[in-house]
């Protein structure tokens, strides 16, 4: 991690020795033309979503002429070369720091000793993630370790809740999930509430739960190691009205769109058509969301997730570092114009997002009923909704050995130099014997 560190620190020194010795006051030129280019991106993309017609495709052609426009800049000024170098040692700077920041806070979820279960049952999705369940031949690799399987139908609809408190009822001594994450929401709900492990099993599409719990996407039977040499995680449940997740709830736009009948045959082409009207409010409930004395008003889109996410990136989204903080993640987005989507390039800072955190979070609506994405999944709620964490009410059973949570966290330069000076510091320190 002190490794990584320094690198940040030499990387982020070299671009601006490379900027200040090849471009001088030019320069600063380039980088604020660089950042316009962003901002006149961003304010484009907005016009296009929320807009039809002439308007719509006249932003569309900004939004492609705008970043090409910076590079002309650049070639015409002979320093394309000086901003791409600048740029490579730069995303270098940023991402050793960040990777030795998230080294520094690995032992944040820590594991405690657990015995390997005697009973496993182990719920499968054969359709999940385009058939993982098959390709990595899941089953198999399953009850040679001793678990019982249980497949799904893919042919109708089984509730996987019933089945997995039947399995507890029958002696199981853990249940767990090869499925997406709404699937895993459902039986880790019944595990929290027998108090009986869970084991999730990365046989999903995106597995946003299992990649915060540091576990391998890549081969989901590598999840399976847990039933033999695992330990056990104390992990948060959130919980909207009655219904549980274990990534995030979202209210607003996304919501209200994936629940037109349209949307699973033509997504882009029925998210065009309806984003018009529900970014300018002329469809669509209006929302208050209520957290902790925080009131956000009106909002375009709502996200409350089972912990904070991570600000690494523009949207303040990223992973997790943690699930066991017993708190809620609560992102607000209100975009009006295009002056306020621009400014969210400049991320949780943003006057159009609003992020924060909190053990209660009400989202209220002017209309009875709010539809509600539940961890991919679309319901309809009555209004209000009311949204809580259960603060480490779920027992999660994970290999001893997994790749990790490579969480992406704020890049505090301060945290960084100190993480540099750290083993210099101590080795001034220590006197020869």
């Amino acid at each position: 991690m002190q490794a990584k560190a320094r690198v940040a620190l030499l990387a982020g020194a070299a671009a601006f020795v490379v900027m200040v010795v090849f471009a001088g006051l030019r320069g600063i030129v380039l980088l604020a033309v660089g950042l316009a280019g962003l901002a006149v991106t961003a304010a484009a993309l907005w016009l296009f979503l929320a807009h039809r017609g002439p308007v719509r495709w006249i932003a569309l052609a900004l939004a492609l002429v705008a970043p090409l426009a910076v590079i002309v800049s650049y070639v015409r000024a002979e320093l394309l070369w000086v901003v791409l170098c600048a740029s490579a040692l730069w995303g270098l700077a940023v991402g050793a720091g960040r990777s030795a920041l998230a080294d520094e806070g690995r032992s944040r979820m820590p594991g405690y000793p657990a015995r390997a279960p005697q009973h496993p049952v182990l719920i499968m999705n054969p359709r999940s993630g385009g058939g993982k369940v098959a390709a990595f031949r899941l089953r198999e690799k399953a009850e040679a370790l001793g678990a019982e399987v249980v497949m799904l139908d893919p042919d109708r609809h089984e509730d996987v809740a019933e089945l997995a408190r039947r399995a507890v009822d029958r002696g199981a001594d853990l249940v767990g999930v090869a499925g997406g994450d709404g699937t895993q929401a459902l039986v880790a709900d019944v595990a929290a509430e027998r108090g009986v492990p869970f084991l999730v099993i990365s046989a999903g599409t995106r597995n946003h739960f299992a990649m915060d719990l540091g576990l391998d996407r890549r081969d989901p039977s590598t999840c399976l190691d847990a039933l033999t040499d695992g330990v056990e995680l104390r992990v948060d449940l959130g919980r909207v009205g009655d219904r549980p997740f274990v990534n995030n709830a979202s209210f607003g736009t996304y919501a209200e769109v994936v629940q037109s009948p349209a949307y699973r045959d033509d997504k882009i082409r029925t998210t065009l058509s309806l984003l018009p009207d529900l970014l300018a409010r002329h469809t669509g409930p209006r929302l208050t969301v209520r957290a902790d004395g925080t009131t956000v008003e009106n909002p375009q889109a709502v996200l409350v997730s089972n912990n904070p996410y991570g600000t690494g990136d523009t949207a303040g989204l990223g992973r997790r570092s943690r699930l066991d903080a017993g708190v809620l993640g609560v992102l607000g987005v209100k975009v009006d114009n295009a002056a306020q989507a621009a400014g969210i390039m400049g991320g949780r800072y943003s006057t159009g997002l609003t992020s924060l955190t909190a053990r209660e979070v009400v989202v209220d609506s002017d209309e009875p009923l709010v539809r509600v994405g539940i961890d991919g999944e679309s319901i309809t709620m009555p209004a209000p909704v009311h949204c809580r964490v259960e603060p480490g009410a779920l027992r999660v059973l994970v290999p001893r050995h997994r790749p990790g949570n490579r969480a992406a966290v704020p890049l505090d330069w301060a945290g960084v130099r100190r993480l540099a000076l750290t083993m210099g510091r101590a080795a001034g320190r220590k006197q020869p014997e």
